[in-house]
């Protein structure tokens, strides 16, 4: 294993060179850096046309300028070499410099993105795959191949349109016209009509009982005006938590293992009594070491849980109440930043507009944990769903064709021969090996997405790695273009090698040899 690992990090050293020299050298050649100076009538042009030869190295042939450039980045390369130099920009700033500002910003954006996309799509695709020739599929199906043939640009101006602009007017007043209630009930109703299918008679009682589920929840979000002051609750999240136990249950163990359901629903009891212990620890020392502290001890507690009640199979009841210990703490931390929604929409850089259009974050916006979070998140939302809604066709059409190919396997039709449920022929035989073609997919998109979303990066202002990118280009600036280069060339021959390393836990045929 370690030979193999150091074959493909030299492997990945020599495409590096030549990729980052052909880089290097289309940068240095697509136009002049003096341009902008010589077109100039400034008294000091002479000046600044020798001082930015001498600080971009100009008066050196391209090709030996690259080597100069290189042997600054193998600085950060090579452990131990001494400071990183990645040359500065035609605004005289480092470029290690830039990169430290544009990095965070673009793994803010780009990572949540990536996340749900991954999740999202894959489950969107197993689960059509396995009602495949349904309505369900071929809704699916179209819904995929349109976002994807959108234009990302024209997403965004639409979510701008509609999901910032039109969704901060309708706050100002939150109340829900009656016609909408219908239409968005009716459009709910036919959905869950289509996931759950079925005969006629469950289909008319699923579309009544959506309907009428759906009309009670959006009037009583117009009566009591909750999206001016919104909050979930007690109740709703013990309810919530419920729900998420019987779906975990069901994922890991089934619902027969009463032993794992005991174990996910004793872990919602204890997320309740956690909801009003951590409210005044909350109030008075939030921060995000907090946070991860609270993760990591509520998912050992419903380790523990699990483990005390056992059952059959230990390992079921530990994952499913591991899995029910993070919604239930997902859910009580979104109501902690909803208790704190009016504080920030009434907040005077905010001016009731919380769901913003441009840039990261709010300038000057002072506030504690909470306040600084929801700014955050209110920026984060448009340019998420954007990335989201593009990329989500690619992982649900290649997740289902995967899941499809694989349950005609003979090793599938033997597991249910055997008399296996169903859950466990699709979760256990079935799901990982489907998740074999998805785990370069999912390699390469994620190297790319560190690049940065150029586009998405650009119609929201998010001074990410994308946008600095792009300014090299346009500046005819290679140290900023060849910085991000080097991050994001990196970044995809680390995800490439842990893709192989991925090929053998989820396959034990395959084995990693040197």
């Amino acid at each position: 294993m370690l030979t193999y690992i150091t074959r493909r990090v030299l492997a990945s050293l020599m495409i590096l060179l030549g990729a980052s020299f052909i880089v290097y050298m289309l940068v240095a050649y697509s136009g002049d850096p003096l341009a902008e100076i010589r077109s100039t009538n400034s008294p000091s042009k002479e000046a600044q046309l020798q001082a930015r030869t001498e600080m971009l190295n100009l008066n050196v042939p391209p090709a030996l300028r690259y080597f100069l450039w290189l042997g600054g980045a193998a600085k950060c390369l090579v452990p131990f070499a001494g400071e990183c130099d990645l040359g500065v920009t035609l605004q005289n700033q480092p470029v290690t410099a830039a990169l430290s500002q544009a990095i965070p910003t673009t793994l803010q954006l780009v990572t949540t993105a990536a996340v749900l996309a991954i999740v999202l799509g894959i489950s969107i695709g197993i689960v059509t795959a396995l009602r495949q020739y349904s309505t369900l599929d071929y809704g699916v199906t179209f819904v995929s191949f349109l976002f994807f043939s959108l234009p990302v640009f024209w997403v965004a101006v639409l979510l701008k349109e509609f999901g910032a602009i039109g969704f901060n007017d309708f706050l100002r007043d939150p109340f829900i016209a009656t016609t909408t209630i219908v239409v968005v009930s009716l459009i709910a109703a036919l959905l869950w009509t289509v996931l759950l299918a079925g005969s006629w008679r469950r289909r008319l009682i699923t579309f009544a009982a959506a309907f009428a589920a759906t009309f009670a929840v959006m009037y009583f979000l117009s009566v009591t005006r909750w999206f001016s002051d919104p909050s979930l609750g007690v109740v709703v999240i013990g309810l919530t938590g419920v729900a998420i136990a019987f779906g975990a249950t069901t994922l890991f163990a089934g619902l027969r293992n009463r032993k794992a359901l005991y174990a996910s629903l004793t872990t919602v009891g204890l997320g309740v009594v956690a909801y009003f212990v951590l409210q005044p620890i909350f109030e008075s020392n939030a921060s995000l070491w907090l946070i991860l502290g609270l993760l990591v001890l509520s998912l050992g507690a419903a380790w523990g849980i699990g483990h005390a009640f056992g059952g059959y199979d230990r390992g079921q009841s530990r994952k499913a109440a591991m899995l029910t210990s993070f919604g239930m703490g997902a859910l009580v931390l979104l109501d902690q930043f909803m208790q704190h929604w009016a504080e920030y929409t009434t907040n005077s850089k905010v001016r009731g507009r919380p769901i913003a259009t441009i840039g990261a974050e709010t300038p000057n916006l002072n506030g504690d944990f909470w306040l600084t979070g929801i700014d955050k998140y209110t920026h984060l939302i448009l340019p998420t769903v954007a990335l989201i809604l593009i990329s989500l066709a690619s992982y649900t059409r290649y997740s289902r064709a995967s899941m499809l190919e694989v349950m005609g396997q003979d090793y599938v039709r033997t597991a249910r021969a055997k008399g296996l449920s169903e859950r466990v022929v699709v979760t256990r035989h079935a799901f990982r090996n489907a998740l074999i073609p998805l785990a370069t997919i999912v390699a390469i998109d994620i190297g790319a997405l560190i690049g940065g979303a150029v586009i998405t990066e650009s119609v929201f202002s998010f001074k990410g790695m994308g946008v600095l990118f792009l300014n090299g280009v346009r500046g005819i600036d290679p140290n900023p273009v060849m910085g991000v280069f080097l991050v994001t060339a990196i970044t995809a021959v680390v995800f490439n090698l842990l893709a192989d390393l991925t090929y053998s836990a989820l396959d034990p045929r395959v084995r990693v040899k040197a």
